[in-house]
């Protein structure tokens, strides 16, 4: 048997390390030799275990010694609370060596300009690579120069020693016995596989940096004098008393302009409305519209509900009826040059004053006016000279067009709280020589830019346009009492302008555009074009004396009136020479207007106050209303206008004064007419033109 000796040392043999069996006739051949390795490393193993233990020993004893703390010199010594208290510290990615006051220069605002951005990037190492597809020709190159090719060579085996373990039956004496070496063939190579086998490349670019442009100029040196003198003390005297006048003369010249700056200082606060009243002043307009209406419901009611029932038993006959008065203290000594209803806001209509009189002219006066409030105009304008025309723009109510006396044109705007035009044409700038007697807006030009015409005593139709903050004028056309059109400028001013027609009246096509009419103060009536400034598409002998309106019809396309200071009102086709109506008045005709709501209505004033209405459908050759709608005998009414939207006119008088009148039911059959439409309209001017054509006269 095996001696107890041995058991500690077979605890310690892994199993998995025996050897394998061996048959019994070879284990009894061995034995000897067995017991003897065994009994030599029983020794071995007792000699270790003696040195580990007395290792554990000496490891306890260290364990077993008190620790002794160790302190520096300078170390602080910190209560607890201290000691406790927690210090943040916050890491950032910012480099602390990026600037952060770079500045560059900037080409485009000629400035420099402070880099908000900085890198924060700081690069420690980099190296730039690239990788090939082991299938690529490049990369088949690389492989069969580092050896590594798609077929290498066989490569011879190499012999490599492998020693054996040792065996359990060794010599009692220590002497190892080992195995013979054996002969293994040494693993072939692994290839060395690229991980990717994408191509990639990695590639850079800079931008162009602009070169810096330095731009310098050498100047001449100012010239240099020397100057030396000896100061005695009656010349420093005399130097004071010279600087002493010369600050009390600045003195005096800077308290000259402090007062004409307070002066108008104070003329533009009296004048512009404080904070105070301000605040208060669309409430107070509100109110002050709710008191008109309370004061004037009588009107209003007849402005809405009055119907005059005596027109049943007038026949064709009808009434006007007054209604509101509208009067400015400030308008009482001009009189009244246009009348006009803003095509938007049915409401308010502007009223331009001034004077017709050659030897009382003075400054001009621009009212707007609100059937609301009918007590006090809702803007005014003062101009340096009187307003001869006015004229509202179709698609921007709130411009306003303005001829004046002197020539010159203006544009006003009315959103604007400024009593200057926002366009104003001037001496360079092309203005008139004589008065505009009527401005009319056109479409936009073909670069979308507002224009408007005006026709004045010079002979001039001039076109302006609103380009920036500038009128831009061309001349349409010049008026040549020889009856030709020119723009010859040699031969206007060889022949200094004796030659010119004086214009006094005008009117575009309702749906010809480039189709006018011009009048003028010989009494002829001129068919131009805008398209043709050389010369006048027709002429008419419309009248013997001055023509103060022509008007396009409304509905008809061939169809305009006419009329004079010689009593008359004509109405004409274009394409024959004679009238195709003649009414007189006995009186000289101021104003003609077609009403927008009848091919065959129109109305007309006279310098005796009369209104009168037309309806050639009902009368062709009497007027249906005949109504003065003067207080005074000797006022003049001057122009009129119909509303857009409501059944009434409103007329002016020469006292600066404007009257609003309802039309009666006679006066405005054509609306109460079933079949009402544009087409009836023109059939139904159609069929009068042809009841009173002549085919001869054409």
């Amino acid at each position: 048997g095996i001696n107890a000796e041995y058991g500690d040392y077979f605890k310690q043999i892994n199993l998995s390390e025996m050897p394998p069996k061996r048959p019994v006739a070879a284990a009894k051949a061995g034995l000897t030799s067995s017991s003897t390795k065994i009994q030599s490393q029983s020794k071995v193993s007792r000699r270790g275990k003696d040195d580990e233990d007395s290792r554990m020993g000496e490891e306890d004893d260290e364990w077993m010694q008190q620790k002794i703390m160790m302190k520096p010199d300078d170390q602080l010594v910190l209560t607890a609370e201290e000691l406790k208290e927690e210090f943040t510290r916050i890491l950032t990615a910012n480099n602390p060596h990026a600037p952060n006051n770079i500045v560059r220069y900037s080409f485009k605002e000629d400035a420099y300009k402070m880099k908000m951005g900085v890198d924060q990037l700081a690069v420690h190492f980099s190296m730039d690579g690239n990788m090939l597809h082991k299938d690529s020709d490049e990369g088949r190159r690389q492989l069969a120069r580092m050896g590594l090719g798609e077929n290498p060579s066989e490569q011879n085996v190499e012999e490599v020693e492998v020693p054996a373990e040792d065996d359990l039956e060794a010599d009692a004496d220590g002497e190892e016995d080992k195995e013979a070496p054996k002969q293994v063939p040494a693993a072939k190579p692994a290839e060395a596989a690229l991980r990717n086998q994408f191509n990639y490349s990695e590639r850079a670019s800079q931008t162009f940096n602009n070169p810096y442009r330095e731009r310098g100029t050498v100047t001449e040196p100012p010239p240099r004098t020397n100057f030396s003198s000896t100061a005695n003390q009656w010349e420093i005297y005399d130097a004071y008393v010279e600087d002493l006048e010369r600050q009390e003369k600045q003195k005096e010249k800077k308290k000259k302009d402090d007062d004409k700056d307070k002066k108008a200082k104070q003329v533009v606060i009296d004048a512009a409305p404080t904070d105070e009243v301000s605040r208060i002043a669309k409430p107070a307009q509100i109110v002050e519209r709710m008191v008109n209406q309370n004061t004037h419901d009588e009107i209003a009611q007849d402005f809405k509900y009055w119907e005059d029932i005596s027109d049943e038993y007038k026949g064709n006959e009808g009434t006007l009826l007054p209604l509101w008065p509208f009067k400015s203290d400030k308008a009482k000594k001009f009189t009244v040059t246009a009348v006009h209803f803003n095509p938007k806001y049915d409401d308010m209509f502007a009223v331009g004053h001034g004077s017709y009189d050659f030897l009382k002219q003075s400054t001009g006066l621009i009212t707007v006016y609100s059937l609301k409030n009918p007590s006090f105009p809702e803007v005014t304008y003062t101009t340096e000279s009187g307003v001869m025309c006015l004229d509202f723009h179709p698609e921007h109510p709130y411009l306003i067009a303005v001829g004046f006396y002197d020539g010159s044109v203006a544009v006003y705007n009315l959103r604007e709280k400024t009593n200057e035009p926002s366009y104003l044409s001037s001496a360079k700038g092309g203005k008139h020589t004589d008065p505009v007697w009527q401005v009319c807006w056109q479409e936009n030009d073909l670069d979308n830019q507002l224009n408007f015409f005006s026709i004045s005593s010079d002979g001039r139709v001039t076109s302006w346009c609103l380009i920036k903050n500038e009128l831009h004028y061309t001349d349409i056309i010049l008026i040549r009492m020889s009856g030709e059109a020119d723009l010859d400028a040699e031969a206007n001013m060889q022949g200094m302008g004796m030659d010119l027609a004086c214009g006094t009246c005008f009117d575009f096509h309702k749906s010809t555009d480039y189709l006018f009419l011009v009048g003028t103060e010989e009494g002829k009536i001129h068919k131009c074009s805008k398209h043709y400034s050389s010369q006048f598409l027709d002429t008419y002998q419309a009248h013997h004396m001055a023509v103060y309106a022509v008007r396009w019809n409304n509905f008809h396309p061939r169809v305009f009136a006419s009329c004079s200071a010689d009593w008359t009102v004509k109405v004409w086709d274009h394409n024959y020479s004679e009238p195709m109506f003649t009414f007189d008045l006995g009186c000289s005709v101021g104003d003609v207007v077609w009403s927008p709501y009848s091919a065959t209505v129109f109305g007309a004033v006279t310098d005796d106050g009369n209104v009168f209405i037309f309806d050639l459908a009902q009368e062709k050759y009497e007027p249906i209303c005949q109504q003065s709608v003067v207080q005074k005998k000797k006022t003049k009414v001057t122009h009129l206008a119909f509303n857009q939207h409501y059944p009434m006119i409103a007329v002016g008088d020469d006292r600066g004064n404007a009257m609003t009148l309802k039309l009666s039911p006679n006066l405005r059959k054509c609306l109460k007419e079933k079949n009402y439409s544009k087409e009836n309209e023109i059939a139904k001017m159609e069929k009068l033109l042809e009841l009173v054509r002549e085919p001869t006269a054409k």
